[in-house]
């Protein structure tokens, strides 16, 4: 069984809460179908992977990916990732609200997302300066 400490200092050291923001000034054409999205992850390498899917039965969310890395003196990956809006304003954030992260850069990203969250909930994504904004407050994050 996981503990909020044992979880807390794995997702200081291996954890990610990121939002992708589609670049307001780039009109090209984008693979992405959405302009906001928002993730928290968590990856480690294949022979750690158990630890993966118990954070999966902890948060009763999100789902464990193989991810293929073809870089020199990488090893193939795991990833834990939670992308469901609702999971993450219902689980996720509040989790990571009541037991606080230490790392002080990955409390600033944590911080950060949840602004962004607020924002996208609001639908402020919707709009060309909401995305603007949007797109510059990620920047901030690591």
């Amino acid at each position: 069984m996981l503990t909020p400490d044992y979880i807390l200092g794995l997702v200081d050291g291996e954890g990610s809460f990121t939002v992708y923001v589609k670049n307001p000034q780039i009109q090209t054409q984008v693979k992405r179908r959405v302009k906001v999205e928002p993730r928290f992850y968590l990856k480690l390498i294949e022979r750690d992977k158990d630890i993966l899917y118990k954070l999966k039965e902890f948060f009763r969310c999100g789902n464990v990916y193989f991810q293929v890395d073809k870089r020199k003196n990488h090893q193939n990956c795991y990833r834990y990732e939670v992308a469901n809006r609702k999971d993450l304003e219902k689980i996720i954030v509040p989790f990571f609200r009541r037991y606080r992260l230490r790392l002080k850069s990955k409390l600033k990203d944590f911080r950060i997302f949840c602004d962004l969250m607020k924002r996208i909930k609001k639908g402020e994504h919707l709009t060309k300066i909401g995305l603007a904004n949007l797109y510059a407050l990620k920047q901030q994050m690591h």
